[in-house]
């Protein structure tokens, strides 16, 4: 064959190997080998050696002192509570379940998980009212809306010891130069002590006034966002309807906040059962402690029962029996109000 005629045909031969079907699904096939990137088909990259050494390096602080000051400690405590721990926090005897036997037939901590109760029962709707309402009204707001909202919020980061010396020192010291009296004296009231008046129980008033002013900034805020939230269609569309003032409120408003009140409202519940700073300096009076306070909360009552009496094991049951409770109702208010659930 002529070489020229043998070069003039190749092209063409190269053309119908690539047109056949052969030829073109070589071409089309796409590889399925090995990725240089990541594992074979896919086209996630690889993780290199560094980038788990270096992952591994920054996390194992956090994760050794979450594990070491918080998981152990738990597990501890839960050992020592089913042993006869006096004095020390080494394991002692074991005694199973008496300590929490021990402690539910304790009348004084059954009367400190009443008065919890009853706290829990005033405060939390308060709470809840004000920070609404307060929250409404700064959302109407147009200018300094800002400025405003950090105000009401600045008393949250206020530490509660602090707050509470300030109102045991100050406000409610219950001598005649006290803020409180000073201004119940403009209107011809007579000096109160505050914290000592058991009958009527004033000192009630010395603690409500306190939460209320650390916490219902903060709830505000968890409010605002909800309101902020809301679309503006939807309040326009209401308003052509004819939904203006409380029914606007009662029928859009409050519907679609219904996420962020059940939210408020456990936290509020947690925070309540809780309690311990304002109770505890309040009420304390250096080395008697707080054994003759009015009141006590069961962490007050548990306080004083690990650091006070050196039970530790009985302390670290009753810690168990609290959580146990917040939990409870925990669950129970979710089961009522339907948080987590699909859809909501």
């Amino acid at each position: 064959m002529n070489p020229a005629t043998d070069l003039t045909l190749k092209p063409e031969r190269a053309g119908r190997r690539a047109d056949s079907p052969r030829g073109a699904g070589r071409a089309g096939r796409p590889r399925t080998g090995r990725s240089r990137t990541g594992r074979p088909g896919s086209g996630r990259p690889r993780v290199g050696r560094s980038a788990w050494i270096a992952f591994v390096v920054l996390t194992a602080p956090t994760l050794i002192g979450l594990g070491v000051f918080k998981y152990v400690a738990i597990g501890w405590s839960f050992l020592l509570s089913l042993s006869d721990a006096r004095g020390t926090i080494a394991l002692g005897q074991w005694v199973g379940l008496e300590n929490y036997q021990r402690l539910l037939s304790d009348q004084a901590f059954r009367d400190s998980l009443l008065q919890i109760l009853v706290f829990t029962a005033f405060i939390v709707p308060v709470t809840f009212a004000a920070s609404l309402g307060l929250a409404l009204l700064v959302h109407r707001v147009r200018r300094g809306r800002a400025l405003l909202r950090t105000t009401f919020l600045i008393p949250a980061a206020v530490s509660y010891v602090a707050a509470s010396l300030l109102w045991k020192m100050s406000l409610f010291n219950g001598l005649p130069a006290g803020i409180a009296n000073t201004i119940g004296g403009w209107f011809g009231a007579e000096p109160v002590a505050w914290l000592q008046s058991s009958s009527p129980p004033l000192y009630w008033v010395v603690l409500v006034t306190l939460r209320l002013w650390l916490q219902v900034g903060f709830y505000m805020v968890l409010f605002l966002a909800g309101l902020q939230a809301i679309p503006q269609e939807v309040n326009e569309a209401a308003a052509l309807d004819g939904a203006t003032g409380r029914r606007l409120l009662t029928r859009i408003t409050l519907p679609m906040l219904r996420n962020t009140s059940v939210a408020v409202l456990m936290l509020l519940f947690i925070a309540a059962f809780q309690a311990f700073d304002e109770f505890y300096n309040l009420f304390n009076s250096g080395l008697s402690g707080t054994g003759t306070a009015p009141v006590q909360t069961p962490l007050v009552h548990l306080y004083n029962t690990a650091m006070g009496s050196q039970n530790y094991g009985l302390g670290s049951a009753g810690a168990f029996v609290l959580t146990a409770v917040i939990v409870g109702v925990t669950l129970i208010q979710g089961r009522f109000t339907g948080f987590g659930r699909s859809g909501e």
